[in-house]
């Protein structure tokens, strides 16, 4: 996935960030809510993780607006404030989930996890296509219950393709989901992770829409 990180922290946000990145995500960070916000004007996210007490344009300012502009993103709060108001005036504005600081990395991985399949609108914590099995939390892969080795970042094109079975997805969407901003996406890079997958499901796994993207055809 393809997260913005709005946290003023330099310590905390390298912290969260590096995290992320572990899990396979791209992750863009900003230090204030008035770049946030321009960033998500400008760019595509799949979940915004979002510091209530940033400089410049506070958290609760910047989910406002976000909502007022229409947009539907997924939200995590961040926040050291711990009293049941600040909680509900988040969640009441918008929201979709809250962690209070100090807080371990692992469950904000697991909330983001949730988020993502509440997108896609999936309960179950693995994806499942035909005889293969996707674990997001564990970044494995099973084919007929055998592992299958793959390099994360193919992993990451395998989860937004299965997850979204039956639907096409573009090249712009599919390289956004493996680098942020600061990375530059060579010219080839793509087909090189789609190679791989049909390396181990076969040729005909995917398929190309040319000029478009690419699919997993829905089994349904």
């Amino acid at each position: 996935m393809r997260l913005l990180l709005a946290e003023d922290d330099e310590k905390l946000g390298k912290g969260i960030r590096t995290g992320l990145r572990y899990e396979g995500h791209a992750v863009d960070w900003v230090r204030d809510g008035s770049t946030a916000l321009s960033a998500l004007r400008d760019e595509t996210y799949d979940v915004f993780v979002l510091d209530l007490g940033l400089p410049m344009l506070p958290g609760l300012a910047v989910l406002d607006t976000l909502r007022q502009e229409g947009m539907s993103l997924p939200v995590l709060i961040l926040t050291a404030r711990d009293s049941i108001d600040d909680r509900i005036s988040g969640l009441d504005r918008g929201a979709d989930d809250y962690v209070v600081k100090p807080f371990d990395l692992d469950e904000l991985s697991a909330r983001i996890r949730a988020l993502s399949r509440r997108i896609v609108g999936r309960t179950v914590t693995v994806v499942n296509y035909g005889d293969i099995e996707l674990d997001p939390a564990s970044l494995t892969v099973r084919k007929a219950s055998k592992i299958i080795e793959m390099p994360t970042r193919s992993f990451t094109i395998l989860q937004k393709l299965l997850e979204n079975a039956g639907r096409v997805q573009s090249r712009t969407r599919l390289e956004e989901s493996l680098y942020s901003w600061k990375n530059d996406v060579e010219s080839n890079v793509l087909e090189v992770h789609i190679h791989n997958i049909r390396k181990r499901f076969g040729a005909k796994f995917i398929r190309t829409i040319r000029g478009v993207g690419y699919i997993v055809d829905s089994l349904k």
